[in-house]
């Protein structure tokens, strides 16, 4: 093995972050995709704004914050590239048989799969990451992978739009292409097959010993099977029951169901004020399998429990910084269909303006931001919480003009300028978590932040929106018009995030300072 393997930081290091950012590159080619082709989706189903909405977001969204949970924490302990390898492969698998789907039902199935694979990436990324690069440059390390965010869903809307268009040129009749697929599904199997060979490439990864960056190696966990299948019944009803019952007897079977009555009557209430039974039982299952697995970390990982839920500026960072994930999943969702809606521009050209608005644009906005706030944390703790306050701030004015312009060209400038700065947070909030954590805890960590920007974010953003829309188009609104009014009701989420991370900014230095005499209070406990 070459010695420079081990080097923090080194060349391999580097070569390692870039097969990483390839991962997480197709990771949103994959899951951005179906942005560009919901238009052709919709009419070919005959579904709404918030089915579709619910296809990108909550199918996706509860499978892979459930899942992440248990391989967050297999990849704590167990070979991390071997764990993203399997995890693409079946992921990239599952994006090909979506064009496969002849009904909402199938895709909504493909999906959920799609989400269980894509579970697999970034908390072992985020882990492998931390050892192959020093704490000082953390934040900008990932950004970069993080950056892979933006890449892909800007390749994913470029291709998703150019395969569409000439699907529907060299087959004017659908009857007459091959299995007569539509181009919508012919996109699904473009972007999902390559998927597989970059599987390969990743197993070939070397495996960076973990904690080695801060001088702190783990000894490997000699059942990591074991306490994964653990974790996988934390989560998964009703395996938790039983799960519970014999971490902590009936008390915490009896503070379980107390949990899930109160998430039953929240999802009851939601589904009142939004009609839609499978958006709200499929998330309320996510945060009941989320309380479950909190319930069951606290008794078994008592040490790994404190570092996280009883740090204020953990549980602060880890709802404020998803608040911003709600108006930039939420956005960058419904942005193209927006542009066909009210500028009546090809589906292509939308697709390839969009697409290298969000490549460059995120990559700039994420990069730049990772940057600032690795530079910025020399001089105050909350650097990396006030780089998420401006990303929200400089955010706004971009996205009104986006929403409001007259001409196209206005628009996509001004959403290409959205992307620069939306994104800024992104390294810096993965960072922050991974900061108030010890090193083999940090997979966990990640996958609880992962978790919350998923629910916050993903499952609730589009949707959201897609319901808003809805209710606009019903009272005779053009469906343009309508989902511009429910885009710029997104926009109050910044307010939200910007007061979450200020109170952070009270607890953040003194909780990070004093990370190691928390761990040793908590195990001493």
């Amino acid at each position: 093995m070459n010695a420079d393997s081990h080097q923090t930081g080194g060349r391999y290091s580097k070569y390692a972050l870039g097969v990483l950012l390839v991962v997480y590159v197709f990771n949103f080619i994959d899951r951005q995709i179906i942005s560009i082709l919901a238009e052709e989706i919709k009419a070919d189903l005959g579904i709404s704004d918030a089915e579709i909405g619910f296809l990108y977001g909550t199918a996706f969204a509860v499978f892979y914050a459930v899942f992440g949970i248990p391989l967050g924490k297999l990849a704590d302990v167990w070979t991390r590239k071997s764990l993203i390898s399997i995890g693409l492969a079946f992921w990239s698998l599952m994006t090909a048989l979506s064009g496969t789907a002849r009904s909402f039902a199938a895709l909504a199935a493909y999906r959920f799969g799609v989400g269980v694979g894509e579970a697999s990436a970034s908390p072992a990324a985020f882990s492998m990451l931390s050892d192959y690069f020093s704490p000082k440059v953390r934040a900008t390390v990932l950004a970069v992978y993080s950056s892979g965010v933006y890449i892909g869903a800007g390749i994913g809307l470029f291709l998703g739009g150019v395969i569409v268009d000439a699907w529907k040129d060299a087959f004017p009749d659908p009857a007459l292409a091959p299995f007569g697929l539509k181009g919508w599904q012919a996109a699904f199997f473009a972007v999902g097959l390559p998927g597989l060979l970059v599987a390969v490439w990743t197993w070939t990864l070397r495996e960076p010993v973990r904690g080695a960056s801060e001088g702190l190696v783990v000894e490997p966990e000699p059942h990591p099977f074991r306490e994964t299948l653990r974790s996988l019944q934390s989560v998964l009803p009703p395996f938790t029951l039983y799960n519970l019952l014999r971490l902590g007897g009936l008390p915490a079977v009896g503070r379980n169901l107390a949990a899930a009555l109160a998430i039953a009557a929240a999802g009851y209430g939601a589904h009142a004020l939004m009609p839609s039974a499978i958006q709200w039982i499929a998330l309320s299952v996510g945060v009941y399998a989320a309380v479950s697995w909190v319930q069951a970390l606290k008794i078994r990982e008592a040490a790994t429990f404190t570092m996280m839920f009883r740090s204020k500026a953990f549980l602060l960072a880890a709802t404020g910084f998803p608040c911003l994930s709600f108006v930039t999943y939420g956005v960058g969702f419904w942005g193209p269909p927006f542009m066909l809606r009210v500028h009546d521009v090809d589906l292509a050209e939308a697709g390839i303006v969009m697409g290298l608005a969000a490549a460059v644009g995120g990559w700039l906005g994420v990069t730049l931001g990772g940057v600032l706030s690795d530079r910025l944390k020399a001089r105050t703790a909350n650097a990396r919480l006030w780089i998420g306050v401006m990303a929200g701030l400089l955010s706004l004015p971009s996205g009104f003009v986006f929403l409001l312009a007259d001409s196209a060209w206005m628009a996509y400038f001004a959403v290409f300028v959205f992307s620069i700065t939306s994104p800024m947070w992104v390294g810096g909030g993965a960072s922050t978590v991974n900061d108030l954590v010890m090193p083999h805890m940090r997979a966990t960590a990640s996958a609880y932040y992962i978790l919350m920007i998923t629910f916050v974010g993903l499952a609730l953003g589009p949707f959201m929106i897609g319901q808003i829309s809805d209710a606009y188009i019903a009272s005779g609104l053009h469906d343009g018009l309508a989902l511009r009014n429910a885009m710029m009701w997104s926009f109050a989420l910044f307010g939200a995030s910007t007061a979450l991370l200020l109170l952070a900014m009270r607890y953040l230095p003194g909780e990070e300072a004093a990370r190691d005499e928390r761990v040793r209070a908590s195990a001493a406990a």
